[in-house]
């Protein structure tokens, strides 16, 4: 069977993470932002509800994967939920940040209840479109160019909003009264939620599913949660994955407070044509985006001289030198605080296709040892791993911030801005260095896999005869 993948198809693949990467971009930057600085919510309750609603959420990822495995319909397994669930995505986008005028208690429960919402739904579109590469192809150099192209793709949707959304707040939110900084962000997350509906149609529509389980294979949860237990490279890949999301969640999280709280000048510069500031924060984010693409184009050639696991792990290392050394960088530094930006961004970028492209081959690799193909519980113990990594990084963003003495829209002290500065370097690195070592452990290299992608191609073959 010819599993090649052609260009329309890889565009529409990477369509999905597009509308995906957007809201866990605004996530993951602007979310702890936004609760404490407009919504009015302290940094300490937020990085709780982050914990509690993520964690759930988290656990939400495997059911997920099990239910669209046994989903049955003409258009495979898992291109239906991004049909389903898009609109329903949009829709409780917005709604996470809108600001009803409530009490702090109530604003408190709004939070939780529409961000548990936002993540249900995310896991409900994620899980299905992450399984997707899984059954596309089984040609392991298709699937790195397949997630390569995904996350060109997510890494442009995570550059749209870094560029856009504190002009475009500026902008949408501009009344007599000066930015109403509320009715902004409602704004620009209606902008951003049409555009994602219309991508996740897209995806739906261009893909195809072409690998379906053994025909002799039973439905059976005990088999594939034992099979799942018993697969050590899952694991591995899982504390890699979790202690990667660490890394990039802290950094993240971190930047937007780093430029507000510790540069006594945000402005970079003014468009005055149209009236828009652009901030050093906006510069950053974005050419950290810009960066991870570089990242991810170099993944495939450096992965195919030296293999996955080689460039995973010398690309976390490096990552944890270069941020430990971003923590000595002052104010006036700014050159040099945009270069190991741009350097680390690269080292993050190019690990994100190939910690994909491996749930793919662990998924190969658990049908080939067990004759059983549980594609959607597979990945979603990747989507698992970023939300847990987004959890725990997002919880530690928040209590760290509390623990350090952080006020709210107030002039920090020094023991604050130090700390926020090592939010964005060594603590991070901590994640990285976690993740390298993980990695290290891993066995599925890629010479082991073309054998195992062989072996299957001839079962498959001789169950079709």
């Amino acid at each position: 069977m010819d599993q090649k993948i052609r260009l329309k198809e890889k565009v529409a693949y990477g369509f999905g993470d597009f509308a995906s990467s957007m809201f866990w971009k605004i996530f993951s930057v602007y979310l702890l932002f936004y609760y404490t600085d407009v919504f009015g919510i302290s940094a300490a309750v937020v990085g709780t509800m982050f914990l509690i609603t993520r964690i759930w959420d988290t656990a939400l990822d495997p059911i997920i994967g099990i239910i669209a495995d046994r989903t049955d319909t003409k258009w495979g397994k898992f291109r239906p939920y991004l049909l389903w669930v898009s609109i329903p995505f949009g829709v409780i986008g917005v709604l996470t940040f809108t600001s009803p005028d409530l009490s702090l208690t109530g604003k408190v429960i709004y939070a939780y209840v529409s961000y548990t919402l936002m993540m249900m739904v995310y896991s409900a579109i994620n899980v299905p479109y992450a399984s997707l590469m899984g059954v596309m192809t089984s040609d392991i150099k298709e699937r790195t160019t397949l997630s390569t192209f995904r996350f060109i793709f997510a890494f442009a949707g995570s550059i749209l909003v870094l560029a856009t959304a504190e002009p475009l707040v500026s902008l949408l939110g501009q009344s007599a009264d000066g930015i109403d900084a509320q009715r902004g962000w409602l704004l620009v997350m209606v902008v951003y939620a049409i555009i994602a509906v219309v991508l996740f149609y897209l995806t739906f529509a261009w893909t195809k599913e072409r690998i379906s389980p053994p025909k002799e294979q039973k439905s059976s949860l005990r088999s594939d949660l034992k099979n799942l237990a018993n697969n050590k490279p899952w694991f591995i890949l899982l504390g890699a994955g979790v202690s990667t999301l660490i890394f990039n969640s802290l950094r993240d999280g971190s930047a937007i407070f780093y430029f507000k709280y510790y540069f006594q000048n945000q402005q970079a510069f003014n468009i005055s044509l149209i009236g828009i500031n652009i901030n050093y924060s906006t510069l950053y984010l974005v050419l950290g985006q810009a960066a991870n693409i570089v990242g991810v184009v170099l993944a495939k050639p450096i992965s195919d001289i030296i293999g996955k696991k080689s460039t995973f792990f010398y690309a976390m290392v490096f990552a944890a030198i270069l941020s430990c050394i971003f923590y000595v960088f002052k104010e006036n530094d700014v050159f040099l605080i945009f270069l190991f930006q741009f350097l680390i961004s690269i080292c993050a970028g190019s690990i994100f296709p190939l910690l994909w492209s491996m749930y793919a081959d662990i998924a190969d690799y658990s049908e080939w040892k067990t004759r059983r193909r549980a594609t959607g519980l597979i990945f979603s113990s990747s989507s698992m791993s970023q939300k847990l990594g987004w959890t725990l990084g997002g919880a530690l963003t928040g209590w760290m911030l509390a623990i350090y003495g952080f006020e709210a829209n107030m002039m920090q002290t020094v023991e604050t801005q130090k700390g926020i500065r090592m939010m964005l370097s060594v603590i991070p690195a901590a994640g990285a260095l976690i993740s390298a070592i993980f990695i290290a452990f891993y066995k599925l290299n890629d010479s082991l896999m073309l054998s195992i992608t062989n072996d299957l191609q001839q079962r498959r073959t001789r169950d079709e005869a």
